[in-house]
Formats: C-alpha cells, structure tokens, sequence
C-alpha cells in the first residue's frame, strides 16, 4: 500500500491503568462504558467512522479529513491513558514484508538521529518481537543516513505492533485525560458559581467519571447566569458530553436580602454558604443525587476555615466533597488555564465575598444557632420552587453575548445624572454637582422601580462589575433604559 493511497486514520485507545487493575466485573463495566462513550461521540462526528473493542484496547477508525478533531475528542475523553495514531497495514506475513513497510512510512523521522524499534507481536507467526525489531532496524539502518541505533537512549523510538498479519505502525502517542470513564461513578451536584474554584473543581469530578450536573444561586441577574452557563457549557462540551447533565438556576435575590435584614454581619457569609448548600440538598434528593461538589479550599477565603466549613456542612445530610480542600489558589489558576476555563472565570464575579464584612473566621456553633432561628426558610423553599432546570445540551440559544452597558467617567458640564451607590453598608460615594442615592444591590429589584423614570441612572460600585450586571439585569429583563455604569477616572 503507497502512503497516497491512504485515505484513513487509526487511534489506539489505552485505557486508565487504575481500570485495569480492578476486578474482572468492574474492569469489563468500565472497558464497555469507554467503549460506549467513544462510540457516541465519534459517530457524532462522522457515520465512516469504525471502532472495534478489545480486552485491553479500543481501536477507532476515521476518515482521514476529520483527524485532528477526532484526535481532540479522544485526548479529552475520560478513562482513556493514552492516545496513539498509527497506520494500519493489511495482510503483511514476513519480516521482509515487515521492514519494507515501516522503513517505506518512518524513514523521514530517523534521518540525522539515532533510532530504536520496539515491536509486540500477537498470533502464531514463526518469528519473534526481537526479530522484528533486529530485521527492522537493520534494514533501516542500511537504508538510511542515520546516526545508528541507540538501544537505551535513542532520539527517535518506532514502534509497531504485528496482530496476526495486521501491521500498525505507531506514528504519534498522545497523553490522554486519565481517570475513570463518565457514567461509571455516579452523579454530583456541583455548586457553580464560574469562578476559578467551581469549574476546576466540576472538572476533576467529570475526569473522576462523575457524572456532574451544575445549579447555580442567580445573585446577579439574567447577565450573571448566561455567563455561568457559558463555561458549564464548555466544561460539559469539552469533557462530559457523552452523557446528558442539567443546569438548574435558582434565584437566590430575595434570600440575600433575607441574610442581610435577618443575620448579623460577620456570619453573612458562612449563612449563605449553608443556605446554598441546603437548596442543593432538596433539588438533589429530587434528582436522586448522592453528594454535593463545591471549590472551596482550606483557609482560601474566611468561610473556609475548618470551623466554618463544618459549620456549613453541619446543615446538609448529603456527603459534600471538596476536591480543592487542600490546593493553592496558584495551583488551581493553572490548572483553568490549562482547561481553558481561566478566560470565563477572569470576568466573573464573586458575589460570595461581597457579602460579609468583617466576616468571622472562626464561628460558634452556639452564635450559630442563633443566628439560624433569626431566618425566615421559607425563602429558600420559595427559591428552590421557582428554579428553572435546562438539559445543558440545550442552552447553547440562552448564552449568547449580552451587550454591556455603557460606562461613564467623568460629567459634563451641563449633564445631570442620579447616581445609585449599589454598594452594601453604610458607606456612600460623594460627586460633586451630582445627585446621589444610596440603594444596595440586593434592593435594585424592590425599588429602582419606585425611582421617576424621567432621570438617567449611573450605578456605582468598587470594581464596577455589580453595576455592570445589575444594569444589565434591569435593561434586559425589566426593560430599563435609562441606566449606565459609573467608573470614577483614578486619581
């Protein structure tokens, strides 16, 4: 066979090595779930394309147009080790047809550079692996202006695989995602808010073989969420898609302003934490979901410590897992980097941290008490009732761009707005020339409609990403037009 007459690719599938070292029952669930997994995506690509199962190996087949994006697919596939594409050769039965071969298709890569072949062999041939790898190398030593071979440390290593008389030659091997194969491992919840923490964290339970559904707590209106289904999508998209997972939103507006009419100050935030985690509760019992995920990590913010993160747990009975507990905050940028989720999170904010000012670091079970007796629940009850579940292969129509607002820096002179301070506390910024109100965020909603409606608005916050998606909640959902973002020039 010529090399222009090739017009397929092979990949040789290799799976996780913890699948194979589990019992027999177990290894052939997890071999059958791979397989199937596989299967589904690949067809999605092309209906030309074969794959054929084997005890210790899956092999896939493709046209030859469509490599690179079956070759993506494999690599973040979970449950797969490695990833090799070789060329697949028929009805080869001597070593001089052997050698023929590989030096006709491997040539080009020895030139200049010291090689090795390694050669496996399966069937009833009258020849051995080590005659396969002497002839081979002979041959292409002979044939080749090459710096001759190099048994223990070789530059370039070729390796083939006789099967029968089926020759692949390996070409390329690529790393692969690892882990256990989706479907295997059962179901999570992940608690997503598209920061750094939660989308690393619903990665490695999907590479895991979790299947991992995401709900998010809607804080910051229409403009927040799309952000957050952008990068489940794409976490789901890349990594998961061989199994369908929802995306449950929950709109937890009026619980923030219950914890901030209800609940003293430093214990804001380890509140909302618990509040969260027992709305997640109810909607996994409903889904028959065993545990929760979060991103949290030890000590990363004040309600991780390990007494506020027992206080927390203390409110759920579902088992919580924190994949993240004991990672740095470095750690887990470059691992979001490397999944492509970093570019989602940089533009998201943390409303978590805006909640508690001067937030106890170390809370009292007693005080915590307290301050639970003080909340009205039935404004969870209300908001788990009123959430809005999407199959997430779905909602590629609700993620497109939404526009930003328009931001002002400085006044004309004769240009007179009403400037809302949105930020929570007391405090209230001061413009000369300018009238300003003190509304939090968590009251827009209730009392930006009591406002005239003749006047332009400019929302201010400290980084003014609270003003840009409270605007846009407004705008797009209540269909306001008279706001915009104010962002002082720095002085």
């Amino acid at each position: 066979m010529d090399k222009t007459e090739i017009k397929t690719q092979k990949f040789i599938i290799k799976f996780f090595p913890e699948v194979m070292i589990k019992g027999q029952k177990a290894k052939r669930q997890m071999i059958a779930q791979i397989y199937n997994n596989v299967r589904l995506l690949v067809k999605r690509v092309s209906e030309e394309i074969t794959i054929k199962k084997f005890f210790d190996k899956v092999e896939v087949v493709c046209p030859i147009q469509v490599t690179p994006e079956i070759r993506q697919l494999l690599i973040e596939t979970p449950g797969i080790e490695l990833v090799l594409e070789a060329i697949q050769i028929d009805d080869v039965n001597t070593l001089d047809e052997i050698k023929v071969k590989v030096n006709e298709h491997m040539a080009k890569e020895i030139i200049g550079k010291t090689f090795v072949i390694r050669a496996k062999r399966t069937g009833e041939q009258d020849f051995k692996s080590t005659n396969i790898e002497q002839t081979v190398g002979g041959y292409m030593l002979a044939h080749n202006e090459t710096k001759g071979v190099n048994l223990k440390n070789a530059e370039v290593t070729i390796n083939v695989e006789l099967i029968h008389n089926q020759l692949n030659i390996i070409t390329f091997k690529h790393k692969g995602l690892g882990g256990f194969p989706l479907g295997t491992q059962g179901s999570i919840l992940s608690l997503m808010s598209g920061g750094f923490d939660s989308t690393v964290a619903s990665y490695m339970t999907m590479k895991r073989g979790v299947k991992t559904h995401f709900i998010f707590f809607n804080l910051g209106g229409v403009a927040h969420e799309i952000g957050v289904k952008q990068v489940a999508y794409y976490l789901w998209k890349r990594f998961g898609s061989s199994h369908r997972v929802s995306f449950i939103s929950v709109p937890f507006d009026d619980v923030v302003t219950e914890i901030f009419n209800s609940t003293s100050e430093p214990y804001m935030g380890v509140t909302l934490k618990r509040v969260m985690l027992r709305a997640a509760e109810k909607i996994a019992n409903e889904m028959k979901i065993d545990a929760l995920l979060t991103g949290e990590s030890v000590a990363q913010v004040s309600s991780q410590t390990l007494r506020n993160l027992a206080l927390i747990d203390q409110f759920t009975n579902k088992l919580v897992l924190r994949p993240l507990c004991t990672m740095n905050k470095p750690e887990i940028m470059d691992i979001a980097a490397k999944i492509g989720t970093k570019k989602f999170a940089e533009a998201m904010p943390e409303y978590c941290g805006v909640i508690s000012k001067s937030p106890v670091t170390h809370g009292s079970y007693e005080r915590m008490e307290k301050e639970s007796s003080k909340f009205d629940y039935s404004v969870v009850d209300k908001a788990v009732e009123n959430r809005q579940i999407t199959n997430i292969n779905e909602i590629i129509a609700d993620i497109s761009e939404i526009g930003q607002m328009e931001v002002v820096t400085d006044f004309e002179e004769s240009k007179k707005y009403t400037i809302i301070d949105i930020r929570q506390g007391q405090d209230c910024i001061k413009v000369e020339n300018q009238e300003v109100l003190k509304i939090p965020f968590f009251n827009l909603k209730r009392d930006f409609k009591k406002l005239p409606q003749d006047k332009e608005y400019l929302f201010y916050c400290e980084k003014g990403i609270l003003s840009q998606l409270h605007g846009q909640y407004l705008r797009d959902a209540e269909n306001y037009t008279n706001i915009k973002v104010y962002r002082p020039k720095e002085s």
